[in-house]
C-alpha cells in the first residue's frame, strides 16, 4: 500500500499536510468539551445565582464543538480530493500501461482480472484515501491524547478502563487472524465472476443455440455462491463489531459511573463534587479512547481490500512490456512494403514446442503473398509477427530491410493495414470506426472513408442506413451482419492507406462474388501496395504472385497456384476439397 502512495503528486501530499494540522485542531477542540463539562456541572453545584460562567463555558463548548465540525469538514473535502484525483490519475495510467502491453502480459494477466483492476481495485484504494484520511491519522492522535488526559486519575476507573481495552484488542486479533484473510481473498473471488458473466455474454448465442443455459448457470452459481459466502463472512464479522464495541462502550460507562457512585459514596462531603467532575471527565475521555479504537476497526475492514488492491494495480504499474519499440521510423530506401522473413521460428513464452520452425519468404512491394493450411498449422500467428504482435523467438521479420524490433511502434504501425481474424468494430459510427486512429499523415477526410468503403464493397448498404455514413455502429458491431462488419474492417485498413495489407482470414464471411470483387477491386485501387493474406478458401488467393502452404508451423509449399498443385501434395489435397475437377484442370 505504501509503494502505490509514491504516486501521489505534491499538491496532494500538501493536502494531507494540511487534513493532518486540521485533524490535530479537532481532536484538540474535542477534548476540550469534557473540561467545560466538568467546569458546568461544579458551576451547577455552586450555583449562588451567577448565570455568567455557566454560558460563558457553554459559549466555549459550543465554539469547540463548530470548530470541530469545521475541521472535520475542511479534512473530509481535502480526503474526497486527494481520493477522487488520485483515483482518476491512477485509472489512466492503468489504461496507458494495458494499452501499451504485448499479448503475452494480456494472456499473463487475463482480461478479465484487468478489468477488475481497473475498476473495483482502483475504488478499494479510493475508499480508503477518502475515509482513511481522517481516520489513521485521528485514532491513535484522539487515543494518545486522550489517555494523557485521564492519566492519574482514579486507579479505579483505569482499571475499567484497561479492561474494557482488554476487550478491544480480542477484537482485533480476530480480525486480524480469521477476517482479512478472506477480505483478502475477495478481489481474486471478484476476477473470477468477471470471468463467468464476460464468458457468458460473449458467448450468449452459442449458449443458446446448446441449450447449455443450466450448465452455465451452475458455473454462476458456484463462482456467486463462492463469492456471496466470502462476503456474508466478512459482512457479520463486520457488522459484529458495531454492536460488540457499543457493548464495551456502554459497559465501560456503566462501570465509571457505578465506580464514580462508590467513591462519592465513601468520600468527605468536601470531595464529593470534584470526584463527580473528574467522574464526569474521565467518562468522556474514556468514550473518546474506545471510539478511537472503534474507528481503528473500520480501518481493518478497509486495509487489507485496499492493500490487495494496490499490490494488484503495481504488479500492472510494475510490468515491463515483452515487446519495446526501437529507434527506427523508415526503412531502407527503395524497399517500400517489402517483407523478408530469414530463419524465422516462434513459441509462445514458457511453451516447449514450436508453433512455426525455420520461416523463409521475401514478398516484394505490389506482391500478394498468401498463407494456407490446416487448422493449427501457425497462419496466422505467422502474420501477427509483422505488426509484432508477438516476437520471435529465432530468426528476423524484415519490413523494407529493416528488423520489425528495431522500428518505434507507431512507425511501424503506420506502414501496416491490418485485418484480423475476428473482425472488430467500436461504438461510434461508420466514419469513425473506419476512420480509427491515424497513419501518421493527418485526419481523414469524408472522401478517403468513402472510396475506402467502396473499394471494400460497402457502399450500398453503408447508404442505405439511416445516417448514411454517420450511422450509429454498436459496441462490438452488433447491429451489422459478419460481412458488413468484415468489410467496414477491411475499409477501416484500405483508410489507412499503408504500404503492406495484412488480412488474416478476412474475407471468410463474404460470399464468392463479393470476395472477387473485393479482391479485383483492392488490387486496382491499391497497385503498388503489399498483400499477405491469410485464407482458408483456395479460391481467395489463386491468383496470388506467391502462396506458402503450412502444416504444423513448417513451409511444405512454396510457389504460385499450378506449381503447388504439382509439387505439394497438402496443397493438392486443400484444392480437391475445394475445387470441381474442371477448375483443377485449369
Amino acid at each position: 500500500m505504501i509503494k502505490i502512495l509514491k504516486y501521489l503528486t505534491l499538491p496532494e501530499w500538501l493536502m494531507a499536510a494540511g487534513s493532518l494540522v486540521f485533524i490535530v485542531i479537532q481532536v484538540w477542540l474535542e477534548l476540550t468539551i469534557p473540561h467545560y463539562m466538568a467546569e458546568i456541572t461544579t458551576l451547577v453545584q455552586t450555583l449562588d445565582g451567577d448565570m455568567s460562567g455557566i454560558w460563558r463555558a457553554g459559549g466555549m463548548m459550543l465554539l469547540a464543538t463548530f470548530g470541530s465540525l469545521t475541521a472535520a469538514i475542511v479534512v473530509g473535502y481535502f480526503g474526497a480530493m486527494i481520493g477522487t484525483r488520485f483515483s482518476k490519475r491512477l485509472r489512466r495510467w492503468l489504461f496507458k500501461k494495458v494499452d501499451s502491453f504485448s499479448m503475452e502480459e494480456i494472456n499473463r494477466f487475463s482480461t478479465d482480472s484487468l478489468i477488475t483492476r481497473s475498476t473495483n481495485d482502483i475504488m478499494q484504494i479510493q475508499g480508503l484515501i477518502t475515509i482513511g484520511l481522517l481516520i489513521i491519522v485521528r485514532a491513535p492522535i484522539m487515543a494518545a491524547w486522550a489517555m494523557t488526559r485521564i492519566a492519574g486519575k482514579k486507579i479505579e476507573w483505569t482499571l475499567a478502563t484497561g479492561i474494557a481495552l482488554a476487550m478491544m484488542f480480542v477484537v482485533i486479533l480476530f480480525f486480524m487472524f480469521f477476517v482479512i484473510p478472506k477480505f483478502k481473498k475477495m478481489q481474486s473471488l471478484l476476477d473470477n465472476m468477471n470471468r463467468v458473466t464476460r464468458e457468458n455474454l460473449t458467448g450468449l448465442r452459442v449458449v443458446r443455440a446448446y441449450n447449455a443455459e443450466g450448465y452455465q448457470e451452475n458455473k454462476f452459481e458456484q463462482a456467486n455462491n463462492e463469492l456471496t459466502d466470502t462476503q456474508l463472512f466478512t459482512a457479520r464479522a463486520a457488522a459484529s463489531t458495531s454492536p460488540i464495541m457499543g457493548f464495551v462502550m456502554s459497559g465501560l460507562t456503566l462501570a465509571i459511573y457505578w465506580i464514580g457512585a462508590y467513591l462519592i459514596d465513601g468520600a468527605q462531603l468536601a470531595d464529593r463534587l470534584p470526584i463527580f467532575a473528574d467522574m464526569i471527565v474521565f467518562s468522556n475521555y474514556a468514550t473518546q479512547v474506545i471510539m478511537s479504537f472503534m474507528m481503528l476497526m473500520m480501518i481493518f475492514i478497509l486495509l487489507p481490500r485496499a492493500t490487495v488492491s494496490a499490490q494488484r494495480i503495481n504488479e500492472v504499474l510494475d510490468a515491463e512490456p515483452a515487446i519495446v519499440g526501437g529507434t527506427k521510423t523508415e526503412g531502407l530506401e527503395g524497399l517500400a512494403g517489402e517483407v523478408t522473413f530469414k530463419n524465422v521460428s516462434f513459441k509462445y513464452p514458457d511453451a516447449t514446442d514450436y508453433i512455426l520452425e525455420d520461416i523463409n519468404f521475401t514478398v516484394k512491394q505490389g506482391e500478394t503473398i498468401a498463407f494456407i493450411g490446416s487448422t493449427g498449422s501457425g497462419k496466422s500467428t505467422l502474420v501477427n509477427l509483422v505488426p509484432r504482435f508477438f516476437d520471435v523467438a529465432e530468426g528476423e521479420v524484415l519490413v523494407n530491410g529493416i528488423d520489425v524490433r528495431e522500428y518505434t511502434g507507431a512507425a511501424l504501425n503506420n506502414k501496416i493495414g491490418y485485418v484480423s481474424q475476428k473482425a472488430v468494430l467500436f461504438k461510434g459510427t461508420v466514419t469513425s470506426n473506419v476512420a480509427f486512429g491515424g497513419n501518421g499523415r493527418g485526419e481523414y477526410e469524408l472522401d478517403d472513408v468513402k472510396r475506402a468503403i467502396a473499394i471494400a464493397q460497402g457502399t450500398e448498404f453503408v447508404e442505405e442506413k439511416e445516417g448514411a455514413y454517420e450511422a450509429e455502429i454498436t459496441q462490438d458491431g452488433t447491429n451489422v451482419s459478419g460481412g458488413q462488419k468484415q468489410r467496414l474492417a477491411i475499409a477501416r485498413a484500405i483508410c489507412r492507406k499503408p504500404e503492406i495489407y495484412i488480412f488474416d482470414d478476412s474475407f471468410s464471411a463474404l460470399d464468392y462474388k463479393t470476395d472477387r470483387i473485393l479482391r479485383r477491386e483492392l488490387k486496382k485501387e491499391t497497385a503498388g501496395v503489399t498483400s499477405m493474406i491469410v485464407a482458408q478458401r483456395i479460391g481467395t488467393i489463386m491468383n496470388a504472385d506467391q502462396i506458402i502452404v503450412l502444416d504444423e508451423g513448417k513451409i511444405v509449399g512454396q510457389g504460385r497456384h499450378k506449381e503447388l498443385l504439382q509439387s505439394c501434395d497438402v496443397y493438392l489435397e486443400i484444392a480437391k476439397s475445394q475445387l470441381s475437377e474442371e477448375e483443377l484442370a485449369i
